[in-house]
């Protein structure tokens, strides 16, 4: 199966990839025919299993495919089977995205990583955090406190804003987020940066790494430093030279409809109240945090561009030092940042400006440092991995069972390099 000169050859052409780092002829670990037959066995076993419809896992090293395969069906209503062009909600792996553009803007001299957020959304100035206190009486309200310092472009990035996300159950803030209802009131990014102004912060800024709408703040940023919506912005810099021409933050074309993967009917819950968004309807909010809808191909041409330290096909994007500012930890000992207990990232890894990054080498394993990545909570994720010259990305629709994939996956991607 992955000896097929054909095959390769096509994916080339489809990837379009031709940004090979130069001289590098061979990586320090390369990849065995028996394992990743292991790798292919195993995401099979579970469309057997009725896990999900379909999926597609996509190896790239020194710019060539070197595993490509589409497994099961895009929708099991359908049965259309899993192929390239095959579209998916991306959530979260849209925030790499929105962050290569703010570090473009940085790069111009037109925005700073220690820019407060009030200098392009005013609103953020009046900004307090929220804090339980006990009274006498022993009840708990919520009293709101006065900023330490300013919410900053880096607090943005590397999620230390004090912006969660919401959810009942975890603290009156949080709460407050969850009523505010914010993933489902479709507002433009101007009407969501003024609504969320109005809510306090979780933390004081710069004191915890605490997941939530930072990244839709920054698109919002962008926008306002760029003078155009945020989509127009990333196609006229990024998606359109890249040639992500499948990758919007929803479906226009009726005729693309067929096109999307869906998970088992089963599957479609993202939280207790929010499903697997319909992204065949049209939307005003352009979420830079959670938003964007795409194709393999097209991720595979932005993870390139990230590997060859910001170029692809003749065009730079960012220059090689913004990329390894952004793949470098961010929240390390040394910031005194606390991690909330949801650290997603794991403990073996901290944050950039962007993305995971992988700070230590997991127990039992021997995962590379300084790979970066990110995932979606729709199931799909990335890695790339400049030792080795390498990156990867799944495409899957199972908001149910993300980490456990990501996990097994890895796994037995690293084990058929040998390591």
């Amino acid at each position: 199966m992955f000896g097929r000169r054909a095959l390769i050859a096509a994916l080339v052409v489809l990837f379009g990839v031709l940004g090979a780092k130069a001289g590098s002829e061979r990586a320090a670990h390369n990849f065995s025919p028996e394992g990743l037959a292991k790798v292919s066995d195993y995401i099979r076993k579970e469309i057997a299993a009725g896990t999900f419809p379909g999926a597609i896992l996509l190896l790239q090293q020194h710019g060539k495919p070197v595993y490509y395969e589409n497994f099961g069906v895009r929708d099991i209503a359908t049965e259309l089977s899993m192929s390239a062009d095959t579209i998916f909600r991306l959530y979260s792996m849209s925030k790499p995205v929105t962050s290569v553009m703010a570090m473009m803007l940085v790069e111009e001299g037109k925005l700073s990583l220690d820019d407060p957020v009030s200098k392009y959304i005013p609103a953020f100035a009046g900004m307090k955090v929220g804090v339980e206190k006990k009274a006498e009486d022993g009840k708990v309200a919520l009293v709101l406190e006065p900023l330490e310092r300013p919410v900053t472009i880096r607090d943005l990035l590397r999620h230390t804003s004090g912006l969660p996300y919401g959810y009942y159950g975890g603290g009156m803030v949080r709460e407050l987020y969850a009523d505010a209802n914010l993933f489902n009131s479709n507002l433009t990014n101007a009407e969501f940066a003024a609504k969320i102004a109005t809510l306090p912060l979780v933390e004081q800024p710069g004191t915890v790494w605490d997941y939530g709408y930072s990244t839709d703040v920054l698109g919002r940023v962008v926008e306002v430093i760029a003078g155009k919506t945020l989509l127009q912005f990333e196609k006229e810099r990024l998606l359109d030279p890249l040639g992500m021409t499948e990758t919007a933050f929803f479906v226009a074309d009726p005729a693309k409809f067929p096109r999307i993967a869906e998970p088992m009917p089963e599957d479609r819950n993202i939280n207790p109240t929010t499903q697997v968004r319909d992204i065949r309807r049209p939307l005003k909010w352009e979420s830079g945090g959670g938003g964007m809808v795409g194709t393999i191909g097209d991720y595979a041409r932005f993870a390139q561009m990230l590997l060859n330290g910001g170029s692809y096909d003749g065009r730079r994007y960012l220059q090689p030092e913004t990329i390894a500012l952004m793949a470098s930890d961010h929240i390390g000992p040394e910031t005194k940042i606390a991690r909330d207990q949801d650290y997603y990232p794991g403990g073996s890894s901290g944050f950039g400006l962007g993305f995971a990054v992988r700070t230590s080498v997991p127990s039992g394993t021997s995962w590379p440092l300084g790979e970066y990545r990110w995932d979606g909570v729709g199931g799909t994720f990335f890695f790339i991995d400049p030792e080795d010259d390498l990156f990867g990305i799944f495409m899957v629709q199972t908001p149910s069972q993300r980490g456990r994939f990501q996990l097994a996956l890895k796994t037995l991607i690293y084990q058929a390099m040998g390591r």
